[in-house]
């Protein structure tokens, strides 16, 4: 029990760090980062937030991770929720402040990816499933054998393009986290000694399984 509860920790606790270093990026004012480019034009499309955004998103991916035969854990239904409500929690907070400065601002812009970057860390270390984004990055760098990096900006500069055709906002900042979002997840995971492919996950599936087999046992005794 001690245990279970540790692990739901460290995962609300990365979750929160998702939607702080998101939100950090968004009042660096320089640029939505890629995701929330993507976010944004869906917000503007459909007169939503930009959290509900991308709670829909999430659960799109979630969808595509199942049909690509990625198992689904809590820690992928949490990420697909909690970061979206954490996102507009901050946002109508106004906690996170705005500067004039352009080297703060950049400064502001690092730190959120530094953020991301731990966030990830700490919620797919639980070994509690990826989030939908982060499991579709762990499906195709595995399937492609290309590092992290690679798969991250990839998928960073795709999600972009796509969120400027809906209508939302591109600039410095959205260039800078397209190229240096993956640095900063890899460079968490070599600071932590991270290697993803070796992280056993517990999925909800496993879950289900054992809570069947101990409600089946004690009819069995009975018998």
């Amino acid at each position: 029990m001690k245990k279970a509860f540790v692990l739901l920790c460290r995962l609300f606790f990365g979750l929160f760090l998702v939607a702080l270093g998101v939100v950090i990026t968004i009042k660096a004012n320089l640029g939505l980062a890629p995701w929330d480019v993507f976010h944004q034009g869906i917000s503007k499309i459909t007169n939503i937030t930009i959290g509900q955004a991308s709670i829909t998103v999430g659960l799109i991916l979630v969808l595509i991770n199942f049909l690509l035969g990625e198992r689904i854990g809590w820690a992928t239904i949490c990420n697909m929720i909690f970061v979206g409500v954490f996102i507009d929690l901050l946002m109508i907070s106004d906690l996170i402040p705005t500067f004039d400065s352009l080297l703060l601002r950049l400064g502001m812009m690092i730190l959120g990816m530094f953020v991301f970057g731990f966030a990830s860390y700490f919620y797919i270390g639980t070994g509690l499933g990826s989030g939908p984004r982060d499991g579709l990055m762990i499906y195709l760098t595995k399937k492609t054998n290309k590092s992290v990096r690679f798969v991250r900006n990839t998928m960073e500069i795709s999600v972009s393009i796509l969120g400027f055709i809906l209508g939302g906002t591109i600039g410095i900042g959205t260039i800078i986290t397209a190229v240096g979002i993956g640095y900063f997840v890899q460079l968490a995971f070599k600071m932590m000694k991270f290697d993803v492919n070796e992280l056993k996950h517990r999925f909800i599936d496993d879950d289900i399984v054992l809570l069947k087999n101990l409600l089946i046992k004690p009819k069995e005794q009975k018998m």
